[in-house]
């Protein structure tokens, strides 16, 4: 099992260049239960850092499991008004919120996936004003994993689900780079990495980029203004922050009625406690028109009928193959590290941060710029060692961006 040491450096790391807590700030956790350990961790280091308060919001997957199967559905409808409160006020506090994500892949297999939508779409209604402080940077925020026994099993099904947390606890520490002597500084180092490719895109100012793999044939315009971002981020106050560990995308926002063409996924996709796998999407004008999934195609519906919005697009990113997930060879169900193995997009809302000027847009100032909105905002993955893209410039020229699954620009100078 991975030794205390370790489990300190990524708590140090989580906290220094996940969230960049500062002195005399709170910090708000929501973990699973079942890593109590490494989350008691994260909240000493967070007091020794100077956090002036540290709490959590524990979550449990068999108690989440036993409510949809017992609650009526007045309950599984509701999301409740403290629950809203608290992060409202945590949020307008300044807090840093860290979000270690371990989910059971599988949790809700077995329940009415209609119940499952109306739970998703009732938390998306109430969150929506707190969501604008994530989505915004007007806070740091960041998402981490820590190995939970029925996830791992998901991914290391041959094993002992002792063995296999062991196994998913070494695939982490790698990836996010906790191997290193200094993490801090590998992440620095990585950001920079990141900060190239989105400086090298923005100079592009790509009208349209043109996706071709198997499955796939897709138009994809970009709105004018649009920004790539990538790596770290920069609150409102001036504090940089990693929201995603790992990350290896930069990822920018499509012209919400600019979308034409079918794509297929490429890895599986967990949502709401269920999985959507070999789905292919096809738009028209910006709109999903027509989809289907070999697994998960309720999920999938039902996801799509969110709201408008969610049949539009609201990101696009771009990942090498090569990636430190991809090339560890795992499914990892779990879409924080599966989105970095991949190229992706994503139904839903839009990060207004995409755009320039967009953070200080109201929504219909957004939405005249072509920036979608949504209650929700899912990534999946459709990127592959034979995904080719080319990039439109402003005067109609294209060029290849991706050959083979990875860059064919020269991100890094060599």
């Amino acid at each position: 099992m991975v030794d205390q040491q370790t489990k300190e450096k990524y708590a140090e790391l989580a906290l220094r260049t996940g969230v960049n807590l500062q002195e005399n700030q709170a910090l708000m956790i929501n973990a699973p239960i079942e890593g109590a350990d490494f989350t008691k961790i994260v909240a000493r280091k967070a007091y020794e850092m100077g956090a002036k308060n540290v709490h959590i919001n524990w979550v449990d997957d068999e108690l989440t499991l036993l409510k949809y199967e017992n609650a009526p559905e007045e309950v599984i409808a509701d999301f409740p008004e403290w629950r809203v409160k608290l992060h409202d006020t945590f949020a307008e506090d300044g807090a840093a919120v860290l979000s270690i994500r371990s989910t059971n892949p599988d949790l809700l297999k077995d329940i009415d996936s209609s119940r499952v939508a109306k739970a998703n779409k009732a938390a998306a209604q109430a969150m929506k004003n707190f969501r604008q402080y994530t989505m915004n940077d007007r806070i740091t925020w960041s998402i981490i994993s820590i190995p939970t026994g029925d996830w791992a099993q998901k991914i290391f099904p041959d094993k002992s689900q002792d063995k296999a947390i062991e196994s998913l606890w070494d695939a982490i520490v790698k990836i996010v780079r906790v191997d290193q002597d200094d993490p801090v500084a590998a992440w620095e180092a990585h950001n920079e990495t990141l900060k190239t490719a989105r400086e090298i895109l923005n100079k592009k100012t790509y009208k349209k980029l043109i996706y071709k793999a198997p499955g796939t044939d897709l138009e994809l315009e970009l709105p004018d203004g649009h920004i790539w971002k990538g790596g770290s981020a920069v609150s409102e106050q001036g504090t940089t922050f990693n929201p995603n560990m790992p990350t290896e995308e930069v990822f920018s926002m499509p012209h919400k009625y600019g979308v034409n063409g079918t794509v297929s996924s490429t890895k599986p996709l967990n949502h709401g406690g269920s999985l959507i796998d070999n789905f292919s999407l096809t738009f028209k004008d910006g709109k999903v028109v027509d989809y289907k999934a070999e697994q998960g195609e309720d999920t999938l519906k039902h996801l799509l009928d969110t709201d408008e919005g969610a049949r539009r697009l609201g990101e696009v990113a771009l990942v090498p193959h090569e990636s430190p997930v991809s090339q560890s060879g795992l499914i990892f169900y779990n879409t924080l590290f599966d989105e970095n193995a991949s190229c992706h997009i994503a139904l839903g809302k839009a990060y207004p941060t995409n755009l320039k000027g967009g953070a200080d847009m109201n929504d219909e100032q957004l939405d005249k710029h072509g920036v979608n909105d949504s209650l929700t905002h899912v990534d999946f993955m459709i990127g592959s060692e034979e995904l080719d893209i080319d990039g439109v410039l402003e005067d109609g020229t294209t060029e290849p961006v991706f050959r083979n699954g990875t860059w064919a620009l020269n991100i890094k100078g060599d």
